[in-house]
């Protein structure tokens, strides 16, 4: 059994037992939390219809606050001397899903 969840403008393929990487959300390690499924696949029985997925509850717990890898930009324009440089690194957190729940 697996489902599909959004969280953070995303969508993940999760299944009991998964360590996923989202976007940053809050809470400490530790904390429980539940994420809206979209599609649930059980064997042959696809489930997409909003009535039935309103029942469905997918249940993780947070493992850890990371963050991503550094991304370097480099913004340059040719005969203005301009450039500038910025980097990022996204901040990320690690989830245990714990759960998928049919009521």
């Amino acid at each position: 059994m697996y489902a599909i969840v959004k969280t953070g403008g995303k969508q993940y393929k999760v299944a009991v037992g998964d360590i996923v990487e989202v976007e940053k959300l809050d809470g400490e390690p530790g904390a429980e939390l539940t994420f809206p499924a979209l599609l649930v696949v059980d064997g042959d029985q696809v489930t997409t219809d909003a009535d039935a997925l309103a029942k469905v509850s997918v249940n993780g717990v947070v493992v850890a606050q990371t963050k991503g890898p550094k991304i370097r930009i480099h913004k340059f324009k040719n005969k203005t001397g301009y450039h500038k440089r910025q980097g990022h690194r996204q901040k990320l957190t690690r989830v245990e899903v714990t759960g998928i729940k049919t009521k």
